[in-house]
């Protein structure tokens, strides 16, 4: 199979003009995304369904001991229908190197697909990112009297730091426009609700992600002029691993304050939340906080 990474994708029609078939079934066609936290959990499924509609994705990963499982979802993209190249890049975020790290070794296997037989890259189509979904983060139940700075370091290096580093890097290669057709960038970061609730023992967690939200607010600002959008995400409790480490009464409050069948969300339903903002329907939608959480009240 050949597979050819484009740019004729979703934004590339002009006004006016009806949408064509293809568009709609992969919305993402030609797209270069890339998700971080990608080996389990929100991420992992974030990438799937970009994967899905059409994106070529980026599965970025923290430590060597989850390659099996980013290997195994690179896998599972290939087999889709019409399936983009896919990359893996190991790079850990909490490290001031780990993000440029990402781009430049992602950079590098983008420039060496169009020597392979797995896929086809035009040999002057230049790197360009359409895609960045900062979704990498940890978490520490750790009661206010207790915090030290090695816990701090651990959330903000990830949370907060690792996310303003990876941007950047990413910066000089975001996709811009200043035409009305849509077609720019799209910068998607993974708050949560924890961001606007107070939770006992999650202080380190929760303003991390309120962190988030500031910066979200502060770079759709920055970079609208060029088309960019930057929004946040922000799911309640999903089903995940992570889940796991947070505690039951927490969980238990917000499932039964949850409107929506009082349950957990899911991952899939996050997941096409984010996707359904890095298409054509994110044109007009930036500096935005989205609860993905079934209507549990935040604010």
């Amino acid at each position: 199979m050949v597979l050819y990474l484009n740019n004729q994708g979703s934004g590339g029609k002009g006004k006016g003009m009806s949408a064509s078939s293809s568009e709609f079934s992969l919305p993402l066609e030609g797209k270069l995304a890339i998700v971080t936290g990608a080996s389990r959990g929100i991420g992992e499924g974030i990438a799937l369904e970009l994967a899905r509609r059409g994106a070529s994705v980026a599965l970025a990963y923290n430590s060597p001991s989850s390659e099996p499982q980013v290997r195994a979802l690179a896998e599972r993209i290939r087999a889709l229908p019409r399936a983009a190249p896919t990359f893996t890049v190991q790079a850990d975020l909490s490290t001031t190197e780990g993000p440029l790290h990402l781009i430049r070794n992602l950079q590098a296997q983008f420039r060496a697909a169009a020597h392979t037989g797995d896929g086809v890259v035009h040999p002057q189509k230049p790197f360009v990112i359409d895609v960045l979904v900062n979704n990498a983060g940890c978490e520490r139940v750790v009661p206010l009297g207790q915090i030290d700075v090695a816990d701090y370091n651990e959330v903000y290096d990830v949370n907060v730091r690792g996310v303003i580093l990876l941007t950047q890097a990413a910066l000089p290669y975001l996709r811009r426009t200043t035409t009305t057709e849509g077609g720019a960038a799209r910068v998607i970061n993974i708050g949560s609700v924890g961001a606007r609730a107070g939770f006992k023992e999650l202080s380190l967690y929760c303003s991390s992600k309120a962190a988030l939200e500031g910066l979200t607010r502060c770079w759709a600002a920055e970079l609208g002029g060029d088309g960019v959008t930057v929004n946040c995400v922000s799911p309640g409790p999903v089903e995940s691993a992570m889940l796991d480490k947070i505690p039951t009464e927490i969980v238990d409050m917000q499932k039964k304050q949850t409107p929506v069948q009082n349950r957990l969300g899911t991952v899939d339903e996050v997941a096409r939340v984010v996707a359904g903002l890095a298409g054509r329907d994110g044109d007009w939608i930036s500096g935005q906080v989205i609860s993905a959480s079934g209507g549990w009240a935040m604010y």
